[in-house]
Protein backbone atom coordinates (compact mmCIF):
# COMPACT_ATOMS: atom_id res chain seq x y z
CA UNK A 1 0.00 0.00 0.00
CA UNK A 2 1.29 3.17 -0.25
CA UNK A 3 2.82 5.52 1.96
CA UNK A 4 0.60 8.80 1.57
CA UNK A 5 3.48 11.02 3.16
CA UNK A 6 5.87 9.88 0.21
CA UNK A 7 5.63 11.78 -3.49
CA UNK A 8 4.02 9.63 -6.32
CA UNK A 9 5.88 9.74 -9.64
CA UNK A 10 4.36 8.86 -12.57
CA UNK A 11 5.66 6.94 -15.39
CA UNK A 12 3.60 6.55 -18.83
CA UNK A 13 4.79 4.10 -21.28
CA UNK A 14 3.36 3.52 -24.96
CA UNK A 15 1.73 0.39 -26.73
CA UNK A 16 3.33 -1.47 -29.52
CA UNK A 17 3.05 0.48 -32.63
CA UNK A 18 4.17 0.84 -36.66
CA UNK A 19 3.97 -3.31 -36.79
CA UNK A 20 6.25 -4.36 -33.37
CA UNK A 21 5.08 -6.58 -31.09
CA UNK A 22 6.14 -4.91 -28.05
CA UNK A 23 7.43 -1.15 -27.06
CA UNK A 24 10.67 -1.12 -24.91
CA UNK A 25 8.91 2.17 -22.95
CA UNK A 26 6.39 0.26 -21.75
CA UNK A 27 8.00 -3.22 -21.10
CA UNK A 28 11.02 -0.79 -18.90
CA UNK A 29 8.53 0.97 -16.96
CA UNK A 30 6.58 -2.20 -15.87
CA UNK A 31 10.18 -3.78 -15.04
CA UNK A 32 10.80 -0.84 -12.91
CA UNK A 33 7.82 -0.49 -11.56
CA UNK A 34 8.21 -4.38 -10.14
CA UNK A 35 11.71 -3.64 -8.98
CA UNK A 36 11.60 -0.14 -7.38
CA UNK A 37 12.85 0.35 -4.25
CA UNK A 38 13.44 4.51 -4.34
CA UNK A 39 12.30 7.51 -2.07
CA UNK A 40 8.45 7.44 -3.36
CA UNK A 41 5.79 5.42 -4.53
CA UNK A 42 6.53 4.83 -8.54
CA UNK A 43 3.01 4.20 -10.70
CA UNK A 44 3.17 3.45 -14.05
CA UNK A 45 0.63 3.67 -16.80
CA UNK A 46 0.14 2.61 -20.47
CA UNK A 47 -1.11 4.66 -22.66
CA UNK A 48 -2.34 3.95 -26.50
CA UNK A 49 -1.01 5.14 -30.05
CA UNK A 50 -4.05 7.31 -30.94
CA UNK A 51 -3.86 10.99 -31.03
CA UNK A 52 -7.70 11.30 -30.29
CA UNK A 53 -7.49 9.40 -27.12
CA UNK A 54 -4.27 10.93 -25.51
CA UNK A 55 -5.18 13.62 -24.05
CA UNK A 56 -8.59 12.05 -22.03
CA UNK A 57 -6.10 9.08 -20.46
CA UNK A 58 -3.35 11.55 -19.75
CA UNK A 59 -6.15 13.22 -17.78
CA UNK A 60 -7.24 9.77 -16.42
CA UNK A 61 -4.01 8.98 -14.70
CA UNK A 62 -3.49 12.16 -13.48
CA UNK A 63 -6.68 12.26 -11.75
CA UNK A 64 -6.15 8.53 -10.20
CA UNK A 65 -2.68 8.89 -8.83
CA UNK A 66 -2.60 12.93 -8.26
CA UNK A 67 1.45 12.47 -9.03
CA UNK A 68 4.15 15.17 -8.00
CA UNK A 69 6.63 14.10 -10.75
CA UNK A 70 5.10 12.45 -14.08
CA UNK A 71 7.87 10.74 -16.82
CA UNK A 72 6.15 10.28 -20.06
CA UNK A 73 8.44 7.90 -22.05
CA UNK A 74 8.25 6.59 -25.44
CA UNK A 75 10.43 4.60 -28.01
CA UNK A 76 12.77 6.37 -30.50
CA UNK A 77 14.08 4.25 -32.81
CA UNK A 78 17.10 5.07 -34.23
CA UNK A 79 18.49 6.73 -31.66
CA UNK A 80 21.18 5.26 -29.57
CA UNK A 81 21.18 6.77 -25.97
CA UNK A 82 18.27 7.72 -23.75
CA UNK A 83 17.24 11.11 -24.70
CA UNK A 84 15.08 13.30 -22.28
CA UNK A 85 13.48 15.72 -24.68
CA UNK A 86 13.82 19.70 -24.16
CA UNK A 87 10.98 20.96 -26.01
CA UNK A 88 7.48 19.76 -26.80
CA UNK A 89 6.34 21.80 -30.01
CA UNK A 90 2.31 22.17 -31.01
CA UNK A 91 1.81 20.42 -34.06
CA UNK A 92 1.19 17.01 -34.88
CA UNK A 93 2.49 15.86 -38.98
CA UNK A 94 2.16 12.05 -38.98
CA UNK A 95 5.15 10.04 -40.81
CA UNK A 96 2.96 6.75 -40.17
CA UNK A 97 -1.23 6.54 -38.98
CA UNK A 98 -1.74 5.79 -35.67
CA UNK A 99 -3.20 2.58 -34.01
CA UNK A 100 -6.42 4.03 -35.36
CA UNK A 101 -5.48 4.57 -38.87
CA UNK A 102 -5.51 8.27 -38.23
CA UNK A 103 -2.34 10.18 -39.98
CA UNK A 104 -3.17 13.81 -39.45
CA UNK A 105 -0.99 16.07 -41.09
CA UNK A 106 0.37 19.77 -40.08
CA UNK A 107 -2.13 20.17 -37.46
CA UNK A 108 -1.76 21.70 -33.76
CA UNK A 109 -2.43 19.93 -30.86
CA UNK A 110 -4.10 22.80 -29.36
CA UNK A 111 -5.39 25.76 -31.67
CA UNK A 112 -5.01 28.26 -28.63
CA UNK A 113 -2.23 26.93 -27.24
CA UNK A 114 1.58 28.23 -26.98
CA UNK A 115 3.82 27.29 -30.28
CA UNK A 116 6.10 24.96 -27.72
CA UNK A 117 6.73 23.67 -23.92
CA UNK A 118 10.47 23.11 -22.08
CA UNK A 119 10.27 20.40 -20.03
CA UNK A 120 10.02 20.70 -16.56
CA UNK A 121 12.50 17.65 -15.53
CA UNK A 122 16.15 18.43 -15.24
CA UNK A 123 17.48 17.24 -18.21
CA UNK A 124 21.34 18.05 -17.61
CA UNK A 125 21.23 15.97 -14.45
CA UNK A 126 19.13 13.37 -16.30
CA UNK A 127 21.72 12.73 -19.03
CA UNK A 128 24.69 12.65 -16.63
CA UNK A 129 23.17 10.49 -13.87
CA UNK A 130 22.12 7.96 -16.36
CA UNK A 131 25.43 7.82 -18.07
CA UNK A 132 27.06 7.61 -14.33
CA UNK A 133 24.78 4.28 -14.36
CA UNK A 134 26.46 3.17 -17.47
CA UNK A 135 23.65 4.11 -20.25
CA UNK A 136 24.42 6.21 -22.68
CA UNK A 137 22.44 9.32 -22.67
CA UNK A 138 22.27 12.96 -24.53
CA UNK A 139 19.58 15.58 -24.43
CA UNK A 140 17.13 15.81 -27.60
CA UNK A 141 16.44 18.94 -28.91
CA UNK A 142 13.37 17.53 -31.02
CA UNK A 143 10.29 14.74 -29.90
CA UNK A 144 9.24 14.25 -33.32
CA UNK A 145 6.19 15.40 -34.28
CA UNK A 146 4.16 12.09 -33.39
CA UNK A 147 2.21 11.16 -30.51
CA UNK A 148 4.83 11.03 -28.13
CA UNK A 149 5.02 15.08 -29.29
CA UNK A 150 2.01 15.11 -28.66
CA UNK A 151 1.83 13.30 -25.31
CA UNK A 152 4.53 15.49 -24.05
CA UNK A 153 2.82 18.72 -25.31
CA UNK A 154 0.13 17.90 -23.38
CA UNK A 155 1.78 16.98 -20.90
CA UNK A 156 3.10 20.19 -19.99
CA UNK A 157 -0.02 21.57 -20.31
CA UNK A 158 -1.55 19.73 -17.50
CA UNK A 159 2.12 20.52 -14.98
CA UNK A 160 1.49 24.39 -15.69
CA UNK A 161 -2.04 24.47 -14.53
CA UNK A 162 -1.35 22.03 -11.67
CA UNK A 163 1.97 22.60 -10.74
CA UNK A 164 3.37 19.26 -11.03
CA UNK A 165 7.22 18.76 -12.33
CA UNK A 166 6.89 16.87 -15.41
CA UNK A 167 8.93 16.13 -18.90
CA UNK A 168 9.05 13.73 -21.45
CA UNK A 169 11.86 10.69 -21.99
CA UNK A 170 13.03 8.63 -25.23
CA UNK A 171 14.31 5.33 -25.11
CA UNK A 172 16.21 3.38 -28.09
CA UNK A 173 14.72 0.12 -29.22
CA UNK A 174 15.71 -2.85 -28.21
CA UNK A 175 17.42 -5.87 -29.83
CA UNK A 176 14.52 -7.73 -30.75
CA UNK A 177 12.44 -4.95 -32.91
CA UNK A 178 15.82 -2.98 -33.99
CA UNK A 179 16.66 -4.94 -36.94
CA UNK A 180 20.31 -3.36 -38.23
CA UNK A 181 19.02 -0.07 -36.14
CA UNK A 182 21.26 0.76 -32.99
CA UNK A 183 19.24 -0.46 -29.58
CA UNK A 184 19.68 -0.78 -25.89
CA UNK A 185 19.30 -4.14 -23.90
CA UNK A 186 16.10 -3.70 -21.75
CA UNK A 187 17.90 -4.07 -18.37
CA UNK A 188 20.02 -0.95 -19.88
CA UNK A 189 16.70 0.88 -20.41
CA UNK A 190 15.35 -0.20 -16.65
CA UNK A 191 18.55 0.95 -15.19
CA UNK A 192 18.46 4.19 -17.32
CA UNK A 193 14.79 4.65 -16.23
CA UNK A 194 15.48 4.38 -12.63
CA UNK A 195 18.11 7.02 -12.72
CA UNK A 196 15.65 9.45 -14.56
CA UNK A 197 12.98 8.78 -11.89
CA UNK A 198 15.69 9.83 -9.06
CA UNK A 199 16.90 12.86 -10.57
CA UNK A 200 13.51 13.90 -11.58
CA UNK A 201 13.13 13.55 -7.80
CA UNK A 202 15.26 15.54 -6.69
CA UNK A 203 14.69 19.28 -6.54
CA UNK A 204 18.36 21.02 -7.04
CA UNK A 205 18.33 23.28 -10.47
CA UNK A 206 19.38 21.10 -13.28
CA UNK A 207 22.90 21.22 -14.11
CA UNK A 208 24.58 24.03 -16.41
CA UNK A 209 26.20 22.02 -18.58
CA UNK A 210 26.44 21.21 -22.90
CA UNK A 211 23.70 19.47 -24.40
CA UNK A 212 22.83 21.14 -27.82
CA UNK A 213 23.41 20.44 -31.16
CA UNK A 214 24.17 21.83 -34.38
CA UNK A 215 21.47 19.67 -36.38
Amino acid sequence: MADATEPTVLLTAFEPFGGDAVNPSWEAARRLAATWDGPATLVVEQLPVVFAEERSRLAAALAKHHPTVVIATGLAAGRAEVTPERVAINVVDARIPDNAGAQPVDEPIDPFGAPAAFSGLPIKRIVRDVQAAGVPARVSNTAGTFTCNQVFYELMSFADREGFRAGFVHVPATPDIAGDGPSLDLDQIVTALDAVVRASLDPSPDLVAEGGAES
